[in-house]
């Protein structure tokens, strides 16, 4: 089957290797080589306050400005901005960060849990994140997941037992949908050992890959997405455990740039 016939039949999976593309992201090395992407808008707020961080760049959509900002951390240069919302719009967004000079990318969110027992706060780290939302794939080939490289993996490890913080390994749902969150699916993606469902870590993933850049993500769990019904648990309030994720993810950006 060519091209042709995949784009006819399976929109989704008509893949093209092809790097160029009409639309570029711009290009320069306006921003650090180490970035944090965070997606707590008030701890980005907070940092830039704190620090004084300078906005290196900004990147715009319809939906308002997105500040790079830039802070001085142990002697090391380093950017950090709020992502957006969704894996369309985070994944462009770090593309134009890419292209403005991000090589090692550090993502941290919160995320619903698929398991009651994971409690609210509980740091969780991904190695996999299952694709079922649609900018991936025009990324990477078909495939249900997309990895994050074990040597990224590894040195997010280091960080976490460094500061002697409780985590979970797990692999995360990535959905477009979160009001079609089933107990099929979500009883499917717990028998494949996943805790955690998001809405932007494969599209993120994917970029990275095809831009041949390092990514990993730090999560903690929120909300309960379960059989017996959805509990917000107040996880948006939980504002010491989202200031933890994102200095865990500077240090583990710094941590990428010198060692791998």
């Amino acid at each position: 089957m060519n091209f042709a016939n995949y784009a006819e039949l399976y929109p989704i999976l008509n893949f093209d290797p092809d790097p160029g593309a009409i639309i570029n992201p711009p290009q320069g090395n306006t921003i650090p080589a180490t970035v944090v992407l965070c997606f707590f808008k008030e701890v980005v707020e907070k940092v830039a306050a704190a620090y004084k961080a300078e906005i290196v760049n900004t990147f715009r959509s319809e939906g308002g400005l997105y500040p790079v900002y830039e802070i001085e951390f142990k002697g090391e240069k380093i950017a950090f901005f709020q992502p957006g919302i969704g894996s369309a719009l985070g994944a462009g967004l770090l593309d134009q960060a890419i292209g403005s000079g991000a090589r090692n990318i550090i993502a941290c969110g919160g995320c619903g849990v698929l398991d009651k027992n994971v409690a609210c706060g509980h740091v969780l780290l991904p190695t996999a994140a299952y694709r079922e939302e649609g900018t991936s794939y025009h990324y990477l080939p078909p495939s249900s997941t997309v990895e994050i490289e074990p040597t990224v993996i590894n040195l997010m490890e280091t960080v976490l037992f460094e500061n002697r913080i409780e985590y979970l390994k797990t692999k995360s749902w990535t959905t477009d949908g979160f009001y079609r969150e089933t107990l099929g699916k979500a009883a499917y993606y717990k028998s494949q050992g996943v805790l955690a469902v998001e809405m932007e870590m494969s599209a993120l993933a994917a970029v990275a890959k095809f831009r041949n850049v390092k990514f990993g993500q730090y999560l903690y769990a929120g909300d309960m997405v379960v059989p017996e019904g959805w509990d917000k648990r107040g996880w948006v309030d939980r504002t010491d455990v989202r200031e933890v994720l994102f200095w865990l993810s500077v240090e583990a950006c710094l941590r990428i740039e010198k060692e791998l």
